[in-house]
């Protein structure tokens, strides 16, 4: 066009600029579908076609205002499972155990001598025992569920955006510090019940002397430090899992995930046996008196 008009010797710039904006108008729908490098990757980001690692759970939708996220249905689908297996197991169990129910009954005992070991008699472990298994399975139930195919893949379109509909509970912070929180407030009841008020508020509250005051604030103060390391435990193992298992599917995703995930359900055993095993110990700790103790260490001394 611009060798057209210089040959010619015609003001044709009115018609030009008229044409080249039809051009634009012509060119502008394809601009706006073919959007750029930047808008493009900002929209394959926004519907999840790279790794989505979000260290905080995400909103699915609300009840009465209530916030539901991702990780709060993974934990009430841990529970239902939970209570499904538990009503299954009633209904099968029989005076005289097949191999299964065998199976099950050696794994209680076996529990319950360790339980034994721990808090000195029989009568003491299957007291607690409902208490310790019910953490230990439900944390590991929890873990083994946010291996499951699904988890992560399944998604929620949540105001615009695309969201993973199921996250593992214990990748949740507010999950772990909750089960924490439930845990020490149940270890320090159960010493109340144990000893009385009076005699456990003394192990962190007594005046006799300026250094049992101190060693007894110090272990009120041990209290809160205990949510945390429960708390900060569980989430951290089970959150760099999750990530170590998005990043290695997400760059080969055939066959080399393979030894990553088995080594995940490993952890996650493993993590529920500690939380357990941590619960079991604070408790055995919190029914146990001060006078028991000093009254132990004559006694052991004694017999050497």
């Amino acid at each position: 066009m611009p060798h057209t008009i210089a040959h010619n010797g015609i003001d044709h710039s009115q018609p030009v600029v008229e044409h080249a904006s039809a051009a634009e108008e012509h060119t502008a729908p394809p601009a706006e579908h073919g959007a750029s490098p930047a808008g493009h990757g900002e929209t394959g980001t926004e519907h999840g076609s790279g790794i989505h690692i979000s260290l905080a759970a995400e909103k699915l939708f609300s009840i009465g205002g209530f916030p539901v996220t991702n990780s709060i249905l993974m934990s009430v689908l841990t529970f239902a499972v939970l209570v499904s297996l538990a009503g299954f197991f009633k209904r099968k169990i029989a005076t005289l155990p097949g191999k299964i129910q065998g199976i099950f009954e050696m794994m209680l005992e076996a529990l319950l001598s360790l339980m034994d070991s721990i808090l000195g008699s029989r009568e003491k472990s299957e007291k607690y025992l409902p208490v310790i298994a019910t953490i230990f399975f439900f944390v590991l139930v929890s873990n083994w569920l946010g291996l499951l195919p699904g988890v992560g893949s399944l998604v929620w379109h949540e105001g615009g955006k695309i969201i993973p509909l199921l996250r593992p509970a214990a990748a949740d912070m507010n999950f772990t510090l909750a089960l924490g929180l439930i845990a020490i407030i149940g270890v320090n009841f159960f010493g109340f019940m144990a000893l009385g008020f009076k005699a456990h508020a003394s192990k962190f509250f007594t005046f006799k002397n300026p250094i049992n005051t101190f060693v007894g604030l110090l272990e009120f103060m041990s209290e809160f430090s205990k949510i945390i390391s429960f708390s900060f435990r569980l989430f951290g193992n089970v959150f760099a899992g999750e990530v170590l298992l998005t990043i290695v599917a997400f760059l080969v995703p055939y066959v080399v995930p393979l030894p990553f995930l088995f080594l995940e359900i490993f952890v996650g055993f493993i993590q529920a046996f500690v939380f357990a095993m941590l619960a079991l110990v604070f408790v055995g700790i919190a029914i146990t008196g001060h006078d028991e103790d000093h009254a132990a260490e004559p006694a052991h001394g004694h017999s050497h």
